[in-house]
C-alpha cells in the first residue's frame, strides 16, 4: 500500500520532471539558448537605445550650430537680411534653381523675397516672402521652424514700431493673450518617443519560448522520443503542462533580460535635449515587468498549440514565426491611432499590456487593480489555450511523425 501510495505521488509530481527534464536540454544547445535568452531579448534594447542616442545627437547638432540660410533676393529687404544676420544667422549665397536645390537636398530651407518686397513696405501693406522646403524631409524640420521663428519675430518687432511711431499702444492688437502652460514633465514626454518599448518588450517573451516550444514537440516528435513519453502512466496533462512551465519559464527569463537590458541601456542614452528623461527608475522598470510577466504564459501556450498542430518541425518554426508579429498589431495600433486608455483595452491582453507600459513609462500611477485585471485576462486566455493544448495531446496523432 506505501509503495502503491508512492507512486501516486510521484505520479502528481511527474510535471515537475517533465518541467526540469525540458528546461536543462534547452540549456545544453547553446545556439538556441543565446537566441532566446541574447539576441532576442538584446536586440530590441540594444537597437532602440542607438536610434534614439543618433537622433538626439543630431538634434543637439541642430540646435546649436549656426542657422546657414540661402536667401534669393536679399537686396530687396536689406533691414530683413541684417536683423537674420544680428540672430545669428549666416547667409548664404542663393542657388540657380531653389526648387532644385531643395529636391536635391543641397539646401535645406531657401528665403525667397520677391521684387515687390520693397512697394509692399513702404506702402505699409504685408511684405511677401516665400519659405521654400520640402516637408516630407523629416530631418529639416528644426531649420524650417527656426526659420519660420525668426521671420515672425522680425515681423513682430517691426509692427510694434509701426503702431509705436503713431502713437498706437501695441496691446491694442492683441485683445486676447494666448499663454501656453504646458503642463507635461520630462518624463511624461518620454512616451512620445518610447511608444514601441511594448512591442519590445512582448516580443522578448515570445521569442525566449519560441524554440523551446517547437523541440517539445514537433522536435521530441521527429526524434521520435515523444511517443515513449507519452505511453508512460502519467497523464498528459502533466506532460503538457511540465513542458508548458519550461517554456514560460524561458519566456519570463528572456522577459526579465530585455527589461533589464532597457534599464541600462537608456541610462546611457544622453537625453538632455528637448526636455526628454529617458531613465527608466527601478520602481517602474519592475511595474512594467509584473504587467508583461503574464504574457510569457500566453506566448507559451499559444506557441505549444500551434507546435502541437503543426505536422513537421519546420512547419511549426514558419507559423510560430508568423505568430511573433501577433505583438506588434497592439503597439502599431496606438502609435498610428493614440487613444485615451480605456477599459476595453486594460481587459484585451496584449493591448491592455501596452496601454499599460504606456502609462508607467510616463510616469503615471497606474492603480494595481489595473494591472490585475489586465493580467487576469491575460491567465484566463492562456489557460483556455493550455486546455487545447491538453486536448492536442490526448490525441494519438500528436506522437506520430509525419
Amino acid at each position: 500500500m506505501t509503495i502503491s501510495t508512492g507512486n501516486v505521488a510521484a505520479s502528481r509530481r511527474a510535471w515537475i520532471t517533465v518541467f526540469s527534464k525540458e528546461v536543462r536540454e534547452n540549456a545544453r544547445d547553446r545556439r538556441t539558448l543565446a537566441s532566446a535568452l541574447l539576441y532576442g531579448p538584446l536586440v530590441g534594447p540594444v537597437l532602440f537605445a542607438v536610434l534614439i542616442s543618433f537622433i538626439m545627437v543630431q538634434q543637439r547638432e541642430k540646435l546649436e550650430k549656426p542657422l546657414e540660410l540661402a536667401i534669393i533676393g536679399a537686396e530687396h529687404a536689406p533691414n530683413l537680411v541684417r536683423h537674420l544676420e544680428r540672430q545669428g544667422v549666416i547667409v548664404q549665397p542663393a542657388p540657380s534653381d531653389a526648387e532644385a536645390a531643395i529636391r536635391e537636398q543641397r539646401e535645406d530651407v531657401v528665403l525667397r523675397i520677391g521684387p515687390r518686397y520693397a512697394e509692399h513696405w513702404q506702402a505699409g501693406k504685408p511684405a511677401p516672402v516665400d519659405l521654400l522646403f520640402d516637408a516630407s524631409r523629416t530631418h529639416t524640420g528644426a531649420t524650417v521652424e527656426r526659420t519660420r521663428a525668426l521671420l515672425q519675430q522680425y515681423a513682430s518687432t517691426v509692427a510694434t514700431l509701426r503702431l509705436q511711431v503713431r502713437g498706437i499702444a501695441p496691446q491694442i492688437v492683441t485683445p486676447v493673450a494666448v499663454v501656453d502652460r504646458d503642463l507635461s514633465t520630462p518624463q511624461s514626454r518620454t512616451g512620445m518617443i518610447m511608444a514601441m518599448l511594448p512591442y519590445f518588450l512582448i516580443l522578448s517573451a515570445f521569442v525566449g519560448g519560441m524554440y523551446l516550444a517547437i523541440d517539445t514537440t514537433s522536435g521530441e516528435r521527429e526524434r521520435q522520443s515523444l511517443e515513449p513519453l507519452l505511453i508512460t502512466p502519467v497523464s498528459r496533462a502533466q506532460i503538457m503542462f511540465g513542458k508548458l512551465l519550461a517554456t514560460s519559464a524561458y519566456a519570463a527569463a528572456s522577459l526579465l533580460i530585455c527589461v533589464l537590458a532597457f534599464v541600462v541601456s537608456l541610462g546611457m542614452i544622453p537625453a538632455d535635449v528637448a526636455g526628454f528623461s529617458l531613465q527608466l527608475p527601478a520602481a517602474t522598470a519592475v511595474s512594467i515587468m509584473l504587467t508583461v510577466l503574464p504574457i510569457a504564459l500566453l506566448a507559451a501556450s499559444t506557441q505549444t498549440v500551434v507546435a502541437a498542430m503543426a505536422k513537421s518541425f519546420r512547419e511549426a518554426q514558419t507559423y510560430l514565426q508568423f505568430l511573433i508579429l501577433l505583438p506588434a498589431v497592439p503597439s502599431l495600433v496606438l502609435v498610428v491611432n493614440p487613444m485615451k486608455p480605456a477599459l476595453w483595452m486594460y481587459l484585451t491582453p496584449l493591448f491592455g499590456q501596452s496601454a499599460l507600459i504606456g502609462e508607467l513609462v510616463r510616469g503615471e500611477a497606474v492603480p494595481v487593480a489595473y494591472i490585475a485585471a489586465c493580467s487576469a485576462t491575460t491567465v484566463l486566455l492562456s489557460g483556455l489555450f493550455a486546455a487545447l493544448a491538453v486536448r492536442l495531446y490526448r490525441s494519438e496523432r500528436l506522437a506520430v511523425s509525419a
